[in-house]
């Protein structure tokens, strides 16, 4: 086992990272900007340095004042946690050249499954179903016109190296294609230094599925079955996330044979989440892999009891996983709600500010991820996550009982945040039927009411 560990991220997921390490017995390293002087994460750690100025980009994403700091402090390995450097192949190499342990998956990997119209290719290979799509990077747009008769109207423009959302445009024609090649390209360079796009036959109303997978460098690789991420909101950002599906026992476990299968083809260690659409008969279709640990993990911890974050370190201090398929169960039912500081009431627009009041909810059933304590200020730099409520239940709607519960005892005060968006979600009859889509907040919920 690693003795330090050096965490390069911010927030709760450093926080949370912090706890799993000093529960094996690890000491941590906490880096932080010079916005982030007075944050959780800083005053967890065993030992903290600052690596730059608030931009991310003279900080967290700044490589050598990371590895620099991992060799002062005498680190054994990196945890990048996710968002940042954590899906960055170069970042991953770097760290190996230095002698350090990447917690993650190889640079190998990282870049194969980075590139989307790539894994889409590499995914088709392995006999995991795609979603038919060109067969190749589009670029003019005479090349989509032509690719998108081919595949039939409606299609949806995809960056091949992107994520959250970016760079995606849905079209129901050809004079929705030609505008949103333009705006697509310009929003992927912007979000990735590529402007590489795809496309892919659109599919109606689908639900997101995703399934996480563990594997270690020994041969083993299991999956942790799965979790539904459909509500999000128009930029393709998840809101609330829940586990395990709403999927038929055959479906489920094609699903995660299906993840195992492609997980292997690109021979993947550590964590990791193999994303699905799911179509209204059940049929599923690859749509990316995040080669990282996820926001929404805690889903997975609660209703398996794995620990998902320590399973990262010990995988990257070259132990095998402690558990085969045959001993991996779910039981009940769990709900994540993401509350961020942003205000649906102006399509979700960015708050900042100090937090004036806090006391995060408890009881049976009840977790709560966060960086935060009264007198925080939130900076205005960084992703708007402030906290992850998670509950679980013995079903799904005890569990949504229980989230009702949690979000009316928590009080967060001073910066504008989701969590009364999050009671109206709850309170739909169409989410309590479980009639839940990737379109659900834009058809069902009065985004501005």
């Amino acid at each position: 086992m690693f003795d330090r560990v050096l965490i390069a991220n911010r927030g709760e997921i450093a926080v949370r990272i912090i706890r799993a390490c000093r529960e094996l017995g690890v000491r941590t390293i906490a880096v932080y900007s010079a916005a982030d002087a007075d944050s959780l994460h800083v005053r967890l750690a065993d030992k903290a340095l600052c690596i730059g100025p608030p931009p991310a980009r003279d900080s967290y994403l700044n490589v050598p004042n990371l590895i620099e700091a991992a060799v002062i402090t005498g680190a054994d390995a990196i945890h990048p946690g996710y968002g940042f450097l954590a899906e960055n192949a170069n970042f991953a190499e770097v760290v190996e050249r230095c002698k350090l342990k990447w917690i993650g998956p190889p640079a190998s990997a990282i870049e194969q499954m980075g590139d989307k119209a790539s894994a889409r290719n590499l995914m088709a290979g392995a006999g995991v179903p795609i979603v038919p799509g060109s067969r190749e990077l589009v670029k003019s747009n005479e090349q989509a016109a032509s690719e998108a008769r081919e595949l039939g109207y409606p299609v949806i423009i995809k960056a091949s190296a992107g994520g959250g959302g970016k760079g995606m445009r849905a079209c129901q024609n050809e004079s929705e294609l030609l505008k949103g090649m333009a705006a697509a390209r310009a929003e992927a360079e912007a979000a990735f230094g590529s402007g590489d796009l795809y496309l892919e036959k659109y599919i109606a109303e689908p639900r997101h599925v995703e399934v996480q997978l563990l594997a270690d460098a020994h041969g083993n690789t299991v999956h942790l079955w799965d979790r539904d991420c459909s509500i999000q909101t128009a930029r393709h950002q998840k809101m609330l996330e829940e586990g395990p599906s709403r999927l038929p026992t055959n479906t489920r476990s094609k699903l995660g044979e299906a993840a195992v299968k492609g997980a292997r083809a690109v021979g993947y260690t550590n964590a990791g989440t193999m994303e699905f659409l799911v179509d209204h008969r059940n049929n599923f279709y690859f749509m990316e892999m995040n080669t990282r640990i996820q926001v929404e993990h805690p889903v997975t911890e609660m209703i398996t009891g794995i620990d998902l974050v320590k399973e990262q370190i010990r995988v990257a201090a070259g132990e095998k996983l402690s558990f085969r398929q045959r001993n991996i169960h779910w039981t009940g039912h769990a709900i994540e709600c993401r509350i961020t500081a942003e205000d649906p009431g102006r399509s979700f627009a960015p708050s900042a500010g100090k937090v004036t009041n806090y006391l995060p909810p408890g009881g049976p059933g009840v977790r709560m991820d966060s960086h935060l304590y009264p007198g925080y200020e939130v900076p205005p730099f960084y992703d708007s996550l402030l906290a992850k409520i998670v509950v679980h239940g013995a079903d799904r709607d005890e569990a949504i009982r229980r989230m009702e519960r949690a979000l009316s005892e928590c009080v967060l005060e001073g910066v504008r945040t989701t969590r009364p968006f999050h009671e109206r979600i709850l309170a739909n009859q169409f989410y309590r039927r479980g009639e839940v889509f990737t379109n659900f907040i834009q058809r069902r919920m009065d985004v501005a009411g």
